[in-house]
């Protein structure tokens, strides 16, 4: 294996662990204020959902950019 390539493969692991890393980071800090959101306020337990789970599409969507550019890096290398 040629050096070029083992450092696409660096790359392209690096891009979805970190990526990866950071929306569960997200979502995780998302559910935690939208439990303390409905343990303050149950009343506003239909609110509080509907903007967590809208919350929580955004953070997957950092997820798939990072698989998509990790795809991009492996499949689509100019440098081979």
């Amino acid at each position: 294996m040629e050096i070029g390539t083992a450092l696409v493969c660096v790359g392209a692991a690096l891009s979805i662990g970190l990526a990866g890393l950071g929306a569960g980071i997200g979502m995780g800090n998302g559910l935690r204020g939208a439990c303390d959101g409905v343990a303050r306020n149950p009343e506003a337990k239909g609110p509080i959902t509907t903007t967590m789970i809208l919350g929580m599409a955004l953070c997957e969507s950092i997820a798939i950019y990072g698989l998509v550019i990790a795809f991009i890096m492996l499949y689509a290398n100019p440098l081979k």
